[in-house]
């Protein structure tokens, strides 16, 4: 109250200028016939309305995208699933072709076998009492213990323990597994004796006797398990050692895995295949004379093609063995 009747007649005077200056503004209008007071009304609301504008829309605009993204997110979880399944399907596809070829296999070489042997599917993986695969054949199938386990590729393990319905294997990279071999190209005997990795050892091979590096190794059928003639491996290392040569093997039985095996119920030895000769003799003909004449001597027909058909039952030879 003091203040008011201190500054009354200032403020009363603030009053009337200000209502001067908005009669002014209604009735004067710019050069667009706007009036003065609408032109400094919307000034003053414009930042304002701005700032207004720009939250609604930054809103508006993070709350669109966030949608946008969950649609994208919800496509691309749907797509992801789509491929999961077509590579579920296609792996499918490749175990089913890869069974059907390893079943083909498999009756191919126990209808060329002459060992009678019996289908088989490993079913697990086991350490019990030192076994590494359990097979879904056992006692009520005619599997005994210490029967042979090959593929059509080489030889695989033995039968350690026999139950009704299975049986229990162990592989030929155990390191208690052992069977003796001998070489392809130089009949050179030795025992082999698993490393519990991928290669398994030749031992009892001394350094005097040749084995080349990339030589085949064969059952030799003296363990009396392995019928001789089963492929065991290739030589991947072969140098000499303190009194023993070191020869390593990569077994060929167990490249591919291990799904469908044979068990040898009764095996027959065969013979180790002929190594693949390396230098065959190539026939050429006599120079001719060194005048360049003709010679009438006649030739036999067909005389030229003789050396030509003998490498070639050679070859033929090579590839049935």
């Amino acid at each position: 109250m003091d203040l008011l009747k201190r500054y009354g007649n200032l403020s009363v005077l603030l009053l009337a200028i200000l209502l001067q200056m908005l009669l002014l503004a209604y009735q004067i209008k710019n050069k667009q016939e706007v009036r003065l007071i609408r032109v400094w009304s919307v000034g003053a609301v414009t930042p304002l309305a701005k700032v207004i504008e720009a939250g609604r829309s930054g809103v508006s605009h993070y709350f669109r995208n966030y949608f946008a993204l969950l649609g994208v997110r919800e496509e691309n979880q749907r797509l992801h699933a789509k491929l999961d399944q077509a590579e579920m399907e296609i792996q499918y596809d490749r175990a089913q072709l890869s069974t059907a070829d390893t079943a083909r296999a498999l009756s191919i070489f126990q209808t060329s076998s002459q060992s009678k042997t019996v289908a088989a599917h490993v079913i697990a993986n086991t350490t019990d009492t030192g076994a590494n695969a359990i097979i879904d054949r056992g006692s009520s199938d005619g599997i005994e213990k210490g029967m042979a386990v090959i593929k059509p590729g080489g030889i695989v393990g033995k039968v350690i323990s026999v139950f009704s319905g299975t049986s229990f294997v162990l592989l030929i990279n155990d390191p208690t597994f052992a069977a003796g071999v001998v070489s392809q190209k130089h009949h050179v005997h030795g025992t082999l004796r698993g490393q519990g990795i991928g290669t398994v050892a030749i031992e009892y091979v001394q350094n005097e006797e040749t084995v080349d590096q990339g030589e085949w190794f064969f059952a030799s059928g003296d363990d009396g398990i392995f019928p001789r003639g089963i492929p065991v491996g290739q030589a991947t290392v072969v140098r000499n050692g303190r009194s023993h040569k070191e020869i390593y093997l990569t077994p060929s039985g167990l490249q591919g895995g291990l799904e469908d095996v044979l068990v040898v119920v009764n095996g027959v030895h065969g013979t180790i295949p002929d190594a693949p000769q390396q230098d065959l003799p190539v026939h050429l003909l006599t120079p001719p004379p060194p005048d360049g004449s003709v010679t009438d001597a006649p030739v036999e027909s067909g005389a030229h093609l003789i050396d030509l058909d003998r490498v070639a039952q050679s070859t033929r030879s090579i590839g049935d063995a």
